[in-house]
């Protein structure tokens, strides 16, 4: 393409050369005159032009002219010979390109042929997957509904055991609470202005045991529950029931005393058994006193081991003189006699001072107020049975020269004697109490 252009600017550099050379060289051509016409119009005819003479110049440019007129032709021919085999050259890339084009057809439609092949396969796999997914389903949808049925079966099973389950339950429920019942009483505390009715003493629930000896726990009981007795209401009795007491701590029994004499509601205390000392006390100096005729009633100096010099000893026996003062002075006082009188009828009765005496005949002394015949506890609403009482027990310790610890053993447990002898232990009977049971071979024993 480049070369078909440079000789076409050859081609119009010479025709514009000859141009200009025939400009040059030709003469100027001569005037025609013009031709009379005549009365009809019509022209005269022109006489031929004189001929050219030839000029070398000119000659020689004529043959540069056909030189390049030739030259022309040639590049012409060139590049019409150039432009074929273009032409034949593109014509030749063309069918190359369109066979391309065909081969990429023929290979996308091999493809898409293939792609169609593989999706009409995937599609019936496809379709294998779901049948069988649906199968399996179906089978899952079987298995699951003969399962619920056997479930359902299992549940109906379980809710008719349930059922009799329930219903035994209730009849047992039933017959435990009606045993349960059966070991409480329906009737109510009564709480009468006057508990005194003839022999008979009627205790409400308003009521405080007072057991074994006296120490600051024991005042810290009694204490609490003569203010809470109060707070709950001051007008109706209190009762302090001793069934069995050795008496003990002065400062308790006193706090004890106190509290009776402190509270706004009246307070009782029945003896059924023994009160002595700091109990004895207690009864002696309550608002109102009652006892069973056989219970017994003890009064004695209080006593106290001392240790220290003289002077020390004086003082201990000062405080006790003072405390003496203090507990026995109103008892003296209720009988009606002085404290050195007390004293006197204490030694004459006992020589250990220890003056007990049953409660029938302990009224008189104004130990008690009142002998009772029947103590009606209306608080006692539960049956014993129902709340466990613990087992007494007594240390049995190791003889001399033998080996091991002391151990504990249940009373009333048989068992054998140093020798090999069968016996059984009892406890302790408590002061002024006495065993009367018949032991003609001793297996009763005391420990």
């Amino acid at each position: 393409m480049k070369r078909v252009s440079l000789c076409s600017s050859s081609v119009l550099l010479a025709a514009t050369l000859a141009s200009a050379l025939a400009q040059e060289v030709a003469p100027p051509a001569p005037a025609v005159p013009v031709a009379q016409t005549g009365t009809a119009g019509i022209a005269a005819p022109v006489a031929p032009a004189p001929a050219v003479v030839d000029d070398p110049a000119l000659m020689e440019l004529k043959k540069e002219t056909a030189k390049l007129a030739a030259e022309r032709d040639r590049l012409t021919t060139e590049n019409l010979i150039a432009k074929e085999r273009l032409t034949a050259e593109l014509a030749s890339r063309r069918a190359e390109l369109e066979r391309t084009a065909l081969k990429a057809e023929e290979e996308k439609a091999r493809i898409a042929a293939e792609f169609e092949i593989a999706r009409q396969k995937a599609d019936r796999e496809l379709m294998t997957l779901k049948m069988e997914n649906e199968k399996l389903t179906l089978e899952s949808a079987i298995a699951k509904n003969k399962a619920d049925m056997k479930l359902s079966d299992l549940r109906l099973q379980e809710a008719e055991s349930r059922s009799e389950i329930t219903r035994l339950s209730t009849v047992i429920e039933q017959k435990e609470k009606e045993l349960t019942a059966s070991q409480y009483a329906t009737t109510a505390p009564s709480y009468p202005d006057n508990p005194l009715a003839g022999k008979t003493l009627i205790v409400s629930d308003r009521r405080i045991s007072l057991n074994g000896p006296i120490m600051t726990t024991t005042a810290d009981d009694v204490s609490e529950r003569i203010a809470y007795f109060n707070n709950k209401d001051s007008k109706l009795p209190i009762f302090i029931v001793i069934d069995n007491s050795p008496g003990g701590s002065v400062m308790a029994g006193y706090k004890i005393l106190k509290s009776m004499q402190g509270s706004e509601a009246p307070v009782y205390v029945v003896v059924k058994s023994f009160a002595a000392s700091m109990a004895a006390c207690i009864a002696t100096l309550a608002d109102k006193s009652f006892a069973y005729p056989n219970a017994v009633i003890l009064h004695h100096q209080i006593s106290s081991g001392s240790f220290g010099n003289l002077t020390q000893q004086k003082e201990s026996i000062q405080e006790i003189e003072e405390w003496w003062q203090r507990l026995a002075g109103p008892i003296a006082a209720k009988m009606g006699i002085s404290t050195e009188e007390f004293i006197k009828k204490m030694y004459s009765k006992a020589s250990t001072g220890d003056w007990s005496e049953f409660a029938d005949k302990a009224v008189n002394l104004k130990w008690v107020d009142h002998i009772v015949d029947e103590v009606r506890e209306t608080a006692q609403v539960k049956h014993p049975d129902l709340t466990p009482k613990p087992t007494p027990t007594f240390t049995l310790l190791p003889l001399r020269g033998e080996a091991g610890a002391a151990s504990a053993v249940p009373y009333l447990t048989e068992g054998v004697d140093e020798k090999g002898r069968p016996c059984m232990f009892l406890p302790r009977p408590n002061p002024k109490d006495v065993y009367y049971l018949f032991n003609p071979d001793g297996y009763y024993r005391l420990p």
